[in-house]
């Protein structure tokens, strides 16, 4: 098979993930097309073939090489106990930067307050296996059912206790519920089939995807400044400047004047560039980042 003839079957999370994981893609140069209710996007690469499945399946089909490569999270590996090859850890979620929760979740006004109260009660959950694990690691007795959505309203009519996930906390509280303990804390993976991962090419392409994923990650909230600057101001100038690195200088026509680049924290230019102005800077200029490979 030539190298024009080689393809990489990628598997893209849909539903909650969808929007956040294709936006990402897209900062990283991987640019897809989803029609309405299709689940084939399109790709401007002819080396990837993607399919949007949900997230919970998504290591059992990598495990199996109905795909060579896909996006779920940790959780959903050890939900399903799938043997793949862990490749990246790509922390982003449908609503933050961060990492996300599998909680246990119990009414307001519960008399439940530690996993030891759950002793001969129901639990409802999507992550059953995890949820088991965590009750017997911890010496209780206690039924676990599948939940197949609107976990949040099941206390206390439809059982005793949840264990449900969460990033922020606002829909537990807003179902009047309060968190007794965490059982996980879960984030996106890129993950690889076994056999796939053995495969030189497919390796390679599997890699180079997960080095821009993470430079796209790494540039969230960062920029570029440019400017110029009197060289007689440059030792204050750079330490005003709180960049990753020291700020590249070169040198200008006029030997009294140098150039800068830097890339900082997005957060803090609203103090430096009003710093940077008065400490002589000129044509500070902002410019955004879509990838910042380390």
């Amino acid at each position: 098979m030539s190298a024009t003839e080689q393809v990489l079957k990628l598997g893209l999370p849909k539903g909650s993930l969808q929007d956040s994981t294709l936006d990402l893609f897209a900062k990283a140069g991987f640019h897809f097309s989803v029609k309405s209710r299709s689940y084939f996007p399109s790709i401007d690469d002819d080396e990837l073939e993607a399919i949007l499945i949900r997230a919970q399946e998504m290591a059992h089909y990598v495990e199996l090489g109905a795909f060579d490569v896909g996006l779920t999270g940790k959780d959903w590996i050890i939900e399903t106990g799938a043997d793949v090859v862990e490749v990246s850890d790509l922390v982003y979620s449908k609503a933050s930067m961060r990492p996300v929760r599998w909680v246990l979740a119990v009414p307001e006004t519960s008399s439940i307050h530690s996993v030891k109260d759950l002793e001969g009660k129901h639990i409802a959950t999507e992550v059953v296996n995890i949820t088991r694990q965590y009750l017997e690691k911890n010496g209780v007795a206690a039924h676990v059912e599948f939940s197949w959505g609107a976990t949040e309203v099941k206390p206390p009519e439809l059982a005793d206790a949840i264990v449900e996930v969460t990033e922020t906390g606002t829909s537990l509280r807003a179902n009047k519920l309060r968190i007794v303990d965490v059982l996980l804390e879960s984030n996106t993976k890129l993950i690889a089939n076994k056999a796939a991962w053995a495969d030189p090419w497919k390796r390679e392409k599997i890699e180079n995807m997960a080095m821009l994923l993470q430079g796209a990650i790494y540039a969230q909230g960062k920029v570029g400044l440019k400017m110029n600057a009197p060289r007689k101001a440059l030792d204050q100038i750079m330490q005003i400047i709180p960049g990753l690195r020291q700020p590249t200088v070169a040198n200008l026509a006029n030997d009294d004047w140098v150039a800068l680049e830097v890339i900082v924290d997005e957060q803090t230019v609203r103090r430096v560039i009003p710093e940077l102005k008065r400490a002589g800077a000129e044509g500070i200029f902002e410019y955004t980042i879509s990838k910042l490979i380390d």
